[in-house]
Formats: C-alpha cells, sequence, structure tokens
C-alpha cells in the first residue's frame, strides 16, 4: 500500500511540475526604441509583475507606439506601451492604420508625452517653417514620433520633400547632430528626455516652439494637447517652451485573463514611486490619472480595479 501511494505521489508531483503553477503565463511586452524611456519602464514592469503573478515569464522586446498597436492587436504580443494619438487611430482604423484595431485594451494611462523639435544653436533656424532645404533626422517610419514630425511639417507647409531626412533611432540621430550630418532633431518622448540631454552637453542647443501649429495638429488628431517645457529642462535652455503633447499609456490584448490584468493594473499603481526613477511624472500618478479617457476601452481586468477605487471607465 505504501509502495502504491508513493508511486501515486511521485506521479502527482510529476504532473504538477509538468503542469507548472495554476496562473503561470508566458506574456511579451513591447517597449520603444533603444534611448527612450519605455525600454527601461519595461524593464521594471517585468520585475514588478513577475513577482506579483506567480508562474508568469514576461518577454520584454523593443518597439514603438503603431507598431506596438500592431503587434498586440495581431496577437505578436501581448503588453504594449503606446501613445494615445496613434493608439485611438489604431483603434479607429484610421492611418496609417489599415483596419480597426479589435484586440486592444487599455490598462493605465502612465504620464504626458512631449514633442520636442531640437536644433543645433548655430543653425539659423528658428520656427519650423525655417526647416526647408535643411538636414532634419527623426524616429524610423512606423514611430510615432516619426508620425507626428510628418504633421508638424504638413501643418507649416512643408513635406520630407522639402528637405533631406534620415530615418533612424535617438542614438543615431544625436551622432548626426554631433558631427553636423543633421542640424534638426525631432522626437516625442519625455522630458528631460535622455538623447537631448546628451546633445545639450556635447553642443550648444534650441528647442523649437510649436504654439502656432496647435490648431492645425488638433485638426488631424483631437488627441494632441499643448505642453509647456520649463525652462531649465536642458542645459541654457532659459526660456518656457510651448510644444504638442500627447500621452503615454500601457495596453494589453483583450484575450488576457482578466484575474492576470486586475494584478497588473493594481501593482502598477503601487509602485509609482519605483517607475518614478526612470519617468518622473510617475510619481506624482494617482489612480485617477491612471484611469483617464483617452478613448480606448478598458480590460475588464482594469475595469474592476478601478471600480474598487470608485472610478467607473469605459469597458471593452
Amino acid at each position: 500500500m505504501k509502495s502504491s501511494i508513493k508511486k501515486f505521489g511521485l506521479a502527482f508531483g510529476l504532473a504538477l511540475a509538468i503542469a507548472g503553477p495554476a496562473t503561470a503565463a508566458e506574456m511579451k511586452m513591447m517597449t520603444g526604441p533603444q534611448g527612450g524611456s519605455w525600454v527601461p519602464l519595461g524593464g521594471q514592469l517585468k520585475d514588478i509583475w513577475e513577482k506579483a503573478i506567480p508562474g508568469l515569464a514576461m518577454q520584454v522586446m523593443p518597439g514603438a507606439g503603431i507598431a506596438n498597436a500592431r503587434g498586440v492587436d495581431e496577437g505578436k504580443a501581448d503588453v504594449g506601451f503606446g501613445n494615445s494619438i496613434s493608439t485611438v487611430d489604431g483603434v479607429a482604423g484610421k492611418a496609417p492604420f489599415t483596419k480597426p484595431a479589435t484586440n486592444i485594451c487599455n490598462l493605465a494611462t502612465l504620464y504626458p508625452q512631449y514633442f520636442q523639435f531640437v536644433v543645433n544653436a548655430d543653425s539659423g533656424i528658428n520656427s519650423i517653417a525655417d526647416l526647408k532645404g535643411k538636414p532634419l533626422t527623426t524616429q524610423q517610419r512606423g514611430n510615432t514620433g516619426e508620425q507626428i514630425t510628418r504633421q508638424l511639417l504638413e501643418v507649416n507647409g512643408l513635406s520630407y520633400n522639402d528637405m533631406k531626412v534620415s530615418f533612424v533611432g535617438y542614438t543615431d540621430s544625436v551622432n548626426q547632430m554631433k558631427d553636423g550630418h543633421a542640424v534638426a532633431f525631432a522626437l516625442g518622448t519625455q522630458i528631460p528626455a535622455g538623447a537631448v540631454m546628451d546633445l545639450a552637453a556635447a553642443r550648444p542647443i534650441k528647442l523649437l516652439d510649436q504654439s502656432s501649429s496647435f490648431a492645425g495638429m488638433r485638426k488631424l488628431n483631437p488627441g494632441y494637447t499643448a505642453l509647456t517645457i520649463p525652462k531649465g529642462t536642458y542645459l541654457k535652455q532659459d526660456t518656457d517652451v510651448k510644444v504638442v503633447g500627447y500621452a503615454t499609456h500601457i495596453f494589453v490584448s483583450c484575450k488576457l485573463p482578466a484575474a492576470d490584468v486586475y494584478t497588473m493594473v493594481k501593482t502598477l499603481a503601487a509602485n509609482t514611486k519605483t517607475l518614478a526613477t526612470v519617468a518622473k511624472d510617475i510619481g506624482s500618478l494617482t489612480t485617477k490619472g491612471m484611469a483617464e479617457d483617452i478613448g480606448v476601452p478598458f480590460h475588464p481586468g482594469a475595469v474592476k480595479f478601478y471600480a474598487e477605487s470608485g472610478i467607473k471607465v469605459q469597458s471593452h
């Protein structure tokens, strides 16, 4: 009898080992380009989520706002960082998306993003219109930042045909600005941006004011907001600069289990101070701020968490 029990116990233990924990899961998370804040933020979220969900193994991959929305919608990833303006376009099926995304559920809004047009101080460029005929570097095609660059040029009567444009990552853009192969650098990210700080330490720069472009940009996408980069954000920046803004948020596959998503958003809310070591603005993030309506319905697991805080949000 003891032998039979022992054999049964061994078999049962082996079965459990093969099956793994009941909540074990593998997830893929798409972040952003190297040099931006999404990559280190993704690493922090991986750490806190793997500790909070037994058996979770999360793979962090580089990405970009538009590419991430496509990746999650098509089932190539489970979690993605997004920009409110491009994710809304995805859900609506507006260009550059060819059809409405049906598998994107919002998790939380994180912090504002600032679109920054940086020029070398000795370039003679004082407005976006002055960029005509000048070498410009911006993010790769498919990135939200590249789309905003194109739109800002458009509302100022310009296009890529009016200048030499390089579509590369942050690091390569900074190098091009340092060696003079480009005199203008356009990117969308938090402030202060590490890439811009690196450039400002190497040579004098200035930020272009975008206030005259607000009305035109909002006609293209009502998700754009007006933000200010305070003076002193970058070396020798002695005035406030008005720029176009939007929001960074996290979205997930609508197919993820509600229990896991509930734990993910709850854990995120409990670790804002940790996340703020990478993105300062997250330090002041509240549950109400996380639940901000940006036009993307929330996952049922997130809806449950916000409801417990007395906040009603739109469910998928």
